[in-house]
C-alpha cells in the first residue's frame, strides 16, 4: 500500500493551499489529518464547513465533546481520541468528562448519558434509533434538532475517523500527551 501525503502549505494542491494557510493562522500548525485531506480540496472543504456547522448546533462544549469522542472511541480512531482530548481541554470540558468518554464509562450526569446512548445508536444502528430510545433522549430534555445536530457531527467524524484508518494518520505532537 502507498502511504498518504501529509501536505503542508508548499506541497498541498493549489485549491488546498488557502485552508492550510487558514488553519496555521488559526491553530498555530496544520493538523496532520488536514495534510492528509488536502489531497481533496473538497473533501478538506467539506470537513472544515462540516466541523463549523457542528461548532454552530445548540450544543453546548460538553454536549460537542460527548457526540465526537462518543463517536470516536466507537469508530476506534487512534488519531481523533487523543485530538478531540485536547480540543476538549482548550474549550475546558472537564477532565474527567473526557476520560470517562475515553475509557467508555457512565456519564457524569443523565443528561449527557442520554445523548451518549442516543449517539450510540445512531452510529451501531445506521440511524435506525427506536422509539424507545428517541423517547429517552427527548425525555431527558432534547429534541429532535439534537437529533439531527448528531448526524451532522457523525457526518463530520465519518470523514476524519475513516480517513485516519485508511491513511493511518500519525498523532500530533501536540496531541501526543493525550494518547489513546
Amino acid at each position: 500500500m502507498t502511504a498518504f501525503t501529509i501536505h503542508t502549505v508548499d506541497t498541498a494542491p493549489e485549491d488546498s493551499k488557502a485552508m492550510l494557510e487558514g488553519a496555521k493562522k488559526q491553530m498555530g500548525m496544520v493538523p496532520n489529518l488536514f495534510g492528509v485531506l488536502a489531497e481533496s480540496p473538497s473533501t478538506l472543504q467539506a470537513y472544515q464547513q462540516l466541523h463549523q456547522a457542528f461548532l454552530d448546533t445548540s450544543f453546548n462544549p460538553e454536549e460537542l465533546t460527548v457526540v465526537w469522542q462518543t463517536i470516536n472511541v466507537e469508530h476506534e480512531c487512534g488519531y481523533c481520541v487523543p485530538a478531540h482530548t485536547g480540543i476538549a481541554h482548550s474549550m475546558k470540558v472537564d477532565p474527567a468528562l473526557t476520560e470517562a468518554l475515553r475509557n467508555k464509562a457512565a456519564m457524569p450526569t443523565a443528561k449527557l448519558q442520554a445523548l451518549q446512548d442516543a449517539t450510540l445508536s445512531i452510529v451501531r444502528n445506521r440511524g435506525n434509533i427506536s422509539e424507545a430510545e428517541l423517547a429517552a433522549f427527548y425525555a431527558a430534555g432534547y429534541g429532535q434538532q439534537q437529533v439531527l445536530e448528531i448526524i451532522l457531527g457523525l457526518s463530520q467524524k465519518v470523514i476524519s475517523n475513516y480517513t485516519n484508518h485508511v491513511a493511518k494518520t500519525p498523532v500530533d505532537d501536540v496531541f501526543k500527551k493525550f494518547a489513546w
